[in-house]
């Protein structure tokens, strides 16, 4: 029979090496390596070194790898380094993230990050400098430098 009662992995822990469970973990000391859980809380004194997949993550601390759940909720003291892959996505004002953001039906199924640059399932956006002029040939004027104070958002009516 299988335990209901989360697992605590206390401030003063420290793990080399990887968790995998099927139940919910709460994390509040270290891991050099990935976690692999059903939910994971990762809380404000918690570092996770390595990937992370679950179903729903909590991060409240650091994480410097790839996140992968289908629910991902970035606190205000969280701060993540790495690309993650989500189904949902919450992020509270203040919250660190450096990386690249994808949103997947099924992340769990998807490549690891590391196998493909998440790159190019981007779409394109339309640039908003002019075309380039007739006959292929480079323009040597530079280009309009955007105002400082503009609003990237605002329509242009």
């Amino acid at each position: 029979m299988k335990s209901k009662a989360p697992s605590i992995l206390s401030a003063d822990l420290t793990i080399t090496g990887s968790i995998t469970s099927e139940g919910e973990v709460q994390l509040d000391g270290t891991v050099e390596g990935d976690v692999r859980a059903g939910s994971l809380s990762i809380g404000e004194e918690a570092t996770v070194k390595g990937e992370v997949i679950a179903e729903s993550v909590v991060v409240r601390g650091r994480v410097e790898g790839s996140v992968r759940a289908r629910q991902v909720q970035l606190a205000a003291t969280a701060r993540i380094e790495g690309d993650i892959v989500h189904a949902t996505l919450a992020v509270e004002s203040g919250a660190y993230f450096d990386g690249h953001c994808r949103r997947s039906s099924d992340p769990l199924s998807d490549k690891p990050a590391g196998s493909a640059p998440l790159t190019q399932d981007k779409p394109k956006v339309a640039s908003s400098m002019p075309p380039a002029p007739p006959g292929g040939a480079a323009s040597s004027a530079p280009r309009p430098a955007a105002a400082a104070n503009s609003d990237p958002f605002a329509s242009k009516a």
